[in-house]
Formats: structure tokens, sequence, C-alpha cells
């Protein structure tokens, strides 16, 4: 009887250490799965932040070369755009706003509208892209209406500031940008739309049939904003729409619609 006991037993152990070495096994693959996971999450993370720093290093130093601030009220800005199409013949301005001041880059036209997107100035592949004109735009912004695109970065550069336009308190701050063109121009813009529209949305719309095309736009961009700004857009008005993406839906833009308000002439360097 004793010895019966002890096979049974030994049997039991047996059963027991098996399904322990099973759970082992399991236990090991699960382990190993999740530290392969996160390895390849860190790894894209490390991709995607160091790009970020790429990106907004570039920037930085062109910010640094052309930029010359002469401390004369009759001059904003001075940009060397002989310097600018030194490193990319594509360029075709350059946007400042006081605030946010992050918003200080040059603008691009390129051969459609993807070569930009994931390539910075100076023609690095980058996430964060550069700020450019719609290409079926002309490269002067005297269109009726101008697109201007920029990605919504997550570490707060290119277009992500743009988004401080959906409440009224920060418009009536800062109303106002600036645009200067390689001919020496600096145009000022006077925001008169801020709000959250669809890819598709008629806020796109570049060119028109006719002047009630034209007027019947206006009213649709008026329509969309967060706030009404009282700002007046004429029949014969130059604007700018500057879109960028939202964090919210794949599917939304926000877009900052601006009426030309003055230009004048400014020596470049």
């Amino acid at each position: 009887m004793k010895n019966r006991r002890k096979k049974y037993h030994r049997g039991r152990r047996e059963k027991r250490t098996k399904k322990q070495m099973i759970s082992q096994v399991i236990s090991t693959i699960v382990l190993i799965v999740a530290l392969t996971v996160f390895a390849v999450s860190a790894f894209k993370l490390y991709g995607i932040f160091h790009g970020y720093h790429e990106g907004e290093s570039e920037y930085k130093e062109l910010e640094e070369l052309v930029i010359v601030n002469e401390g004369k009220e009759e001059a904003r800005l001075q940009v060397d755009f002989d310097a600018l199409r030194e490193l990319n013949k594509d360029v075709v301005g350059w946007i400042h706003f006081e605030e946010p001041a992050i918003i200080n880059y040059p603008v691009v036209q390129g051969k459609d509208n993807s070569e930009y997107l994931h390539k910075t100035f100076k023609g690095y592949e980058n996430t964060v892209g550069s700020i450019f004109v719609n290409t079926y735009n002309n490269s002067d912004f005297n269109d009726q209406n101008t697109l201007i695109y920029g990605h919504y970065m997550y570490n707060g550069t290119m277009f992500n500031e743009l988004e401080k336009y959906a409440k009224k308190e920060f418009w009536e701050q800062y109303p106002y940008f600036y645009i200067y063109t390689p001919d020496g121009r600096e145009i000022q813009y006077h925001i008169y739309s801020a709000g959250v529209v669809k890819d598709t949305s008629e806020s796109y719309t570049y060119q028109f049939s006719d002047e009630a095309a034209f007027a019947e736009f206006v009213e649709i961009t008026k329509g969309i904003s967060n706030y009404d700004t009282g700002v007046t857009v004429g029949n014969d008005a130059q604007i700018v729409t500057l879109s960028t993406c939202t964090k919210e839906n794949n599917d939304n833009r926000f877009v900052v619609h601006a009426v030309k308000v003055a230009e004048r002439e400014v020596e470049n360097e």
C-alpha cells in the first residue's frame, strides 16, 4: 500500500512539474514579446523625437541665418532671400507672427502638394516637413485665396500653435501676421476667421468663376469661424488660408483665413 502511495504521489508531482514548465515557457514568451514591443516602441519614439529635434534645429538655424532685426520702427524683418535660394530654389516667402512667435518660417512651393509634407527646407526627409504653398496657386500671394499648409507638430512647432486662434481672446491680442516675399514686399494680413473644417471643405477653394462665387466663399469661411471678428472682406480682397491638422480627427483641419490689409516695400539683404 505504501509503495502504491509513493507511485501515486510521484505521478502528481510529475504532472504538476509539467504544468509549471508549460507555464514558465508561456510566461517567458509573453515577456519576450512584451520586451520586443517595448524596444520597437522605444525605437520609434526615439526616431520621432529625434526627427522633431533635427527639424526644429534646422529651422532655428535658418532663422538666425536670414532674419535681421534692425530695431527700426519702419522695418520689422529683413530676409536674405539670396541666402535662402542658395539652400532651396523653391522658396517663395517667409511667414512671420509676432505671436505665436514660433510661427516664423520660410515658405516653399513644390512640384506637387506631397513634396514638402515630409521634407524640410534643406531637403532632408523629416516628419516636420515644411510650410508650403498649394502647388496650384501663384507663388506671389496675389490670388484671391492662397492656401498655405503646415504640420501640427506635437512639440509645438510648425503650425501647431495656430490652434490658439480657436479662442477669440487670443485673436483680439494678435489679429495680424506678415508674409515677406523675394521681390521685397511685406504683406500684412488681418485674420477674419478661425475654426475647424473637414479636409474637403470649401475653405480650400482657390479659383472662383466670378465675383458672386468669391462673395459666397467669403461668407462660408466667416461661417466656419469660432467667433465673429467683424473684419470686412471686400469682393476684390486677397486672402491667405493657413491650414493644419488637428489632434482630434484625421479628417479635420484647423484653418485660419486672413485678408490682405497692407503692403509695403522693404529692403531685403
